[in-house]
């Protein structure tokens, strides 16, 4: 008996990797700063809902989610940034990454190519592999603030390119894209034929300037994801939802049955609680995510690092010195007491880079920085570690 070529040919995440190595660790000997995992509580009022839905019989629901979960969210997405989207268009999802990989799946057939950041979250790379597609890079180098050029964007595209992904505010950089760049990546991807798939799970934590949505710029060339994870602290409640273009909604929606049936009831009613309830906390957490932000980017640059601040999201990118094995670095700081994601988990343009969390307290964090600040000096900036065989 064998695996499918595919299946075999997805990488592992390089993220989970060390999730696994830390875990394995005893409880409370490694300060977790590799995976985004908020330490914000749930808001109670919906823990609240969720409790009083479980307390009644929970049913399968329209594949596509609960008609009154979706009329929130086409409310919300249409007065936060005007999209003109209505309910037939909107996916509930089991998070984001199972919107992006129904979406993946509606329009990607073997041979076709994805164009993805370097660096960007493995998971799309993971996804694209496994429907037998190719991903092709386009730099979003340290050195142009993590931007992306869309000359280069133009040159990659071919025409077995179906899908273009953007990722504002960006996970691992926490870079934001402005309008000037999120409009002409769209527009050119429209103009060929290509959809633009916006991972927009960060939308609600930018520090610097303001999320754009790309969806606006050509509403039938753009496919945004949200998700309720990090905007209301429910990573493990697993909903996300997605906007679409007329043409692909009905087939997302399709697919959703043999995906998963539906999203949890339960999950669904604590979705519409956060949604539709008080908002005070997205600012609250806002500006709790920016003093973390600043506490970690003060001290790594006090200690002669130069790291550059990101603009959204909560996650920041510590170059190590040149060369040095991002993966190796990583590993070996789990045995020195914090753990971190490699750059390598990314891509290449990050290969000699950490992204560190900055979702933990500060005082995690405080601690986490001081641990890996001892390490970068006994090991020359990661060098002692080990290199990169190539670049």
């Amino acid at each position: 008996m064998q695996l499918s070529s595919t299946a075999s040919r997805v990488p592992g995440s390089g993220i989970r990797e060390i999730v696994n190595l830390a875990m394995a660790r005893p409880a409370g000997s490694v300060v977790r700063l590799e995976i985004g995992e908020p330490d914000v509580a749930t808001p109670p009022h919906v823990v609240a809902a969720a409790i009083e839905a479980a307390s009644r019989q929970a049913h399968y629901t329209h594949s596509s989610g609960l008609i009154e979960l979706r009329e929130r969210i086409v409310g919300h997405l249409n007065d936060t940034y005007a999209l003109g989207t209505d309910t037939d268009r909107v996916v509930v999802s089991q998070g984001a990454v199972q919107a992006l990989a129904v979406i993946f799946s509606a329009v990607l057939s073997p041979g076709d190519e994805v164009l993805v950041a370097d660096p960007a979250w493995p998971n799309y790379e993971m996804q694209a592999i496994l429907l037998g597609a190719t991903v092709r890079r386009y730099a979003t180098p340290a050195e142009n603030g993590f931007m992306p050029d869309v000359r280069e964007i133009e040159r990659l595209i071919t025409d077995r390119t179906k899908i273009l992904v953007l990722n504002s505010p960006s996970n691992p950089t926490g870079a934001v894209m402005d309008a000037e760049t999120v409009q002409a990546i769209v527009e050119l991807a429209a103009s060929r034929g290509v959809l633009v798939v916006s991972d927009e799970v960060y939308d609600e934590i930018v520090f610097d300037g303001t999320h754009v949505s790309a969806m606006p710029y050509a509403p039938e060339s753009v496919a945004s994801v949200f998700s309720f994870s990090k905007t209301y602290s429910m990573t493990g409640w697993r909903v996300g939802y997605a906007a679409l273009p007329g043409w692909l909604a009905e087939t997302v929606g399709r697919l959703q049955e043999p995906f998963l049936s539906s999203v949890s009831e339960i999950t669904q009613r604590a979705a519409i609680a956060a949604i539709s309830g008080p908002q005070e906390s997205l600012a609250v957490n806002r500006e709790l995510y920016r003093s973390r932000r600043d506490l970690v980017v003060n001290r790594l640059r006090a200690a002669g690092i130069d790291v550059q601040s990101p603009g959204g999201a909560f996650y920041l990118m510590m170059p190590l010195g040149e060369g040095v094995d991002s993966r190796a670095a990583a590993i070996d700081l789990v045995a020195h007491g914090v753990s971190t994601a490699p750059g390598t988990a990314f891509g290449n343009e990050a290969s000699s880079m950490l992204r560190l969390s900055l979702a933990s307290s500060p005082e995690a964090l405080a601690e986490g920085v001081d641990r890996i600040l001892a390490w970068h000096a006994a090991t020359d900036a990661g060098r002692a570690v080990g290199l990169l065989a190539t670049r």
